[in-house]
């Protein structure tokens, strides 16, 4: 019996990227579903996406919601989706070719070996980060430096964005109770399933700083991430 993968794609006026990245992901392999959940996008990207269902029937679901409303909503209505479908394997992807749809199998491969959640690491032996400027990389870098200081979590890349988790570790979670909707939002995610005593397993691999369209990253993101880890991290001891 296959394993039914779900590839969740959140986006937000990705035109010149959307095809290409639905199309090499599904090449991956035959048994692999993507749902696009676009917030709005004035420059087409959902029209793009329904003239793919053309091509791909049942294998590209669509979910438009009328605004931008946060990563982490977008991340939050995917679970539920595929929570909901039964699939096997739940992947967190940009849709911006900053991670590689060849490694999209590997991080399926881990959560099989055993891992409950795998992550797409940039920052163990293997990983690494291609193209960036260097105070964004020092950002990055230290950002992930100082959520490791403050919760203990033994993961290197802790605000990764590629990511997969195993259904039956999604479904013991209160995604309802999820606070964070940008960078924060993956910090988040790691830490409680950690909390929770799962086993988190990182998979190198090579992010690449996107090539068409424009970054979402802004300062509000890296100050919900500073002050939101704080907060979180607080919030845990009340629990202990």
């Amino acid at each position: 019996m296959t394993d039914k993968a779900l590839i969740i794609i959140p986006t937000y006026n990705e035109i010149e990227n959307i095809k290409g990245i639905v199309k090499a992901v599904l090449s991956q392999n035959t048994s692999y579903h993507i749902l696009v959940i676009d917030d709005g996008s004035p420059d087409g990207t959902a029209d793009a996406v329904k003239e793919l269902q053309q091509e791909y029937q049942e294998r590209i679901a669509l979910i438009q919601r009328p605004q931008k409303s946060g990563l982490g909503t977008a991340y939050i209505t995917g679970f539920k989706y595929g929570i909901e479908h039964k699939y096997d394997y739940l992947i967190e992807m940009d849709a911006d070719f900053s991670h590689e749809p060849s490694k999209v199998p590997y991080l399926i491969q881990a959560c099989k070996q055993g891992a409950d959640v795998a992550v797409g690491s940039r920052y163990i032996k293997g990983g690494g980060i291609k193209d960036w400027p260097m105070d964004r990389l020092i950002l990055s870098y230290g950002a992930s430096l100082f959520v490791r200081a403050i919760t203990w979590m033994p993961v290197k890349d802790t605000t990764a964005g590629f990511v997969c988790y195993k259904r039956s570790v999604l479904e013991t979670m209160r995604l309802d109770e999820v606070r964070f909707v940008g960078y924060a939002f993956q910090i988040e995610m790691k830490y409680t399933l950690y909390r929770l005593g799962y086993k988190i397993i990182e998979v190198p691999i090579t992010f690449k700083d996107r090539v068409l369209g424009d970054s979402k990253m802004d300062t509000s993101i890296v100050k919900e991430a500073i002050l939101g880890v704080i907060g979180m991290r607080f919030r845990s001891y009340s629990k202990v």
